[in-house]
């Protein structure tokens, strides 16, 4: 009975012509190969090494006659992304409307007369902008929230040029609104630029500053990350924002009407934002326990015995 050849003792296989570099094992005998031919026998079955190449190289098909797909990392960021550019991009359109809030309150404080509460469409839905990005730096990082913001600056700007090119393309001889929609639709540089300005500095601002507290108290005082954050970003969105557009509404930097657009802005967009701090409180808690990479590294940090410190940040 013949037998198969003995077993090459370095699984690596005996080498390539220069002598220095292993070349892989052969997984399959070679019928060109004296001293593999004839019959197999138990042993030999039971030794025969195999190796794969787990990683498929562009020239590999094996794998293409079946669906493949990349693997989600987390189950609730995308939903957060989608809900925070969908606010931008509606906040950016209602935005577009004056609004006169409480007509008859009136009074005077040095600089600030206050004839009713000034302000726009977006007064309701903008700050929720904020309690996203604070609930998206809280949960996943400063890097994190990065990319959002850069990503609604991408959908604002994109949104913008698809709005100035359906305004100025020529309206069909059935359509009558074509001055209402420009009046709601066309893009005013001044505003567009300030919005785009106040968004961005201001969410980075929030979240650079509520990720540098995290650092330096861990999961505790989270009631003062949300504060501390939002008084930082509002403020610096506000005084960027009515900067750049006030002069567009007729308003002079440095009087009165600019100070009382700044400060009923800032103080009203803060105030909504603390009003629902407890929402974010319940948002921030339900994500942390469902998010598994979350758990997992807050399992290491207690282990460590150290604060959770975001490693992505």
């Amino acid at each position: 009975m013949t037998t198969s050849s003995q077993q090459n003792p370095d699984p690596r296989g005996p080498g390539r012509p220069d002598g220095t570099t292993p070349e892989p094992a052969r997984s399959t005998r070679d019928s060109s190969d004296p001293t593999t031919s004839g019959p197999r026998s138990g042993a030999d079955l039971g030794s025969e090494t195999t190796t794969a190449n787990p990683t498929p190289t562009p020239t590999d098909r094996s794998g293409t006659d079946r669906a493949v797909f990349a693997t989600v990392a987390s189950p609730y960021y995308g939903y957060l992304i989608a809900l925070f550019v969908g606010v931008m991009l509606i906040s950016n359109v209602t935005g577009t409307k004056g609004v006169l809030l409480f007509p008859d309150l009136s009074f005077e404080l040095g600089f600030l007369s206050l004839d009713g509460l000034v302000t726009d469409g977006a007064f309701l839905l903008f700050p929720l902008a904020y309690v996203l990005g604070d609930v998206i730096s809280e949960v996943y990082g400063f890097k994190a929230m990065r990319r959002v913001v850069l990503s609604g600056f991408a959908v604002l700007a994109l949104a913008a040029l698809s709005f100035t090119f359906t305004v100025h393309l020529p309206p069909a001889p059935f359509y009558e609104n074509q001055d209402a929609f420009e009046a709601v639709a066309g893009v005013i540089p001044q505003f567009f630029l300030a919005g785009l300005a106040g968004y961005v500095v201001g969410e980075l601002l929030n979240s650079y500053v509520l990720v540098w507290m995290k650092r330096r108290t861990g999961e505790k005082t989270l009631w003062a990350r949300l504060l501390g954050s939002t008084v930082v970003g509002q403020l610096a969105d506000t005084i960027v924002f009515c900067t750049i557009a006030a002069p567009a509404l007729g308003m002079v930097l440095g009087s009165g009407d600019y100070w009382n657009y700044v400060v009923i802005g800032f103080v009203w967009k803060t105030l909504v934002e603390a009003v629902l701090l407890p929402v974010t409180y319940v948002v921030i808690a339900w994500i942390k326990k469902r998010e598994p990479s979350y758990q997992t590294a807050l399992a290491g940090s207690t282990e460590a015995g150290s604060p959770l410190a975001d490693s992505r940040a």
